[in-house]
């Protein structure tokens, strides 16, 4: 089998993944609710593993931070600046109570991997013909967007007045053990591969295909946004499209009716 073959059924599994995960990926149940409740702060740091481990938009962000870099130090460098970035929106955000709408807040993550990627292959230089913005600078503040998304998903969980606090550094603790459990794995992977001949155009078809996958996403993140009529509503099966729509309508009906009325007062 060519090189080209075995990255080309790569990327293809990774997309199918992306595609379940973006059907599944929203929504707890109340049992779930309850357990976590009842399992205090080593609940919350488990759920923030969990949720880096299947958080395929940071996990792919990550990707491709590291994908081209070979030195510990380096790797070090960029990887603290996006933890320090996500974790600094993560607690001052959750501790707040400052909310983003979940589509729109992932959906601008899902950009971000198209960013990096679009980075990872000089597409500055080669398609803008400019210089790239300085690459630390860019992540810290990618990183402190993917820390609202972060701290969307942890202000969705029934988080404890009293323990507020501890609540959210158990979720971060977890969402830093997830990252590193998963960057082990992708700096084994790569650097394995870096040593075959094929890795030129392996890294040409990855960041190709991270594009691909962001881009993806972000169009799933404006769909669900441009279809979602409650801040507190998740996704909804093809099957209610149409009565989602009827929903969207009366509640603007609605409230054209109430302004009507407020200004026949004034």
């Amino acid at each position: 089998m060519s090189p080209l073959l075995k990255s080309s059924r790569w990327l293809l599994a990774i997309v199918a993944l992306l595609i379940v995960n973006q059907v599944f990926g929203h929504g707890m149940s109340e049992a779930e609710k309850q357990s976590i409740i009842e399992g205090g702060n080593w609940r919350y740091l488990w759920i923030g593993a969990t949720h880096m481990l299947s958080g395929y938009d940071h996990l792919l962000f990550v990707f491709g931070i590291i994908f081209f870099l070979t030195r510990f130090r380096d790797i070090v460098k960029y990887i603290t600046a996006f933890t320090l970035g996500h974790s600094a929106t993560l607690i001052i955000a959750t501790f707040n109570g400052i909310q983003v709408n979940y589509f729109l807040i992932d959906a601008i993550i899902a950009l971000s991997v198209c960013y990096i990627a679009f980075a990872n292959l000089d597409g500055f230089r080669k398609h803008l013909d400019i210089r790239p913005p300085n690459l630390l600078v860019m992540i810290i503040v990618l990183g402190l967007i993917h820390g609202l998304g972060l701290s969307t998903r942890l202000q969705q969980l029934p988080l404890s007045e009293e323990q507020l606090l501890m609540n959210i550094i158990s979720f971060n603790i977890g969402i830093e053990l997830g990252q590193i459990f998963a960057l082990a794995i992708m700096l084994l992977l790569l650097a394995g591969w870096r040593k075959a001949a094929s890795f030129t155009t392996f890294s040409r078809i990855s960041n190709f295909g991270l594009i691909f996958a962001g881009l993806y996403l972000f169009l799933g993140q404006m769909h669900g946004y441009s279809h979602t009529t409650t801040p507190d509503e998740f996704g909804f099966s093809a099957d209610n499209h149409a009565h989602e729509h009827i929903k969207m309508d009366e509640q603007r009906a609605a409230q054209m009716k109430k302004e009507s009325h407020h200004e026949s007062l004034d």
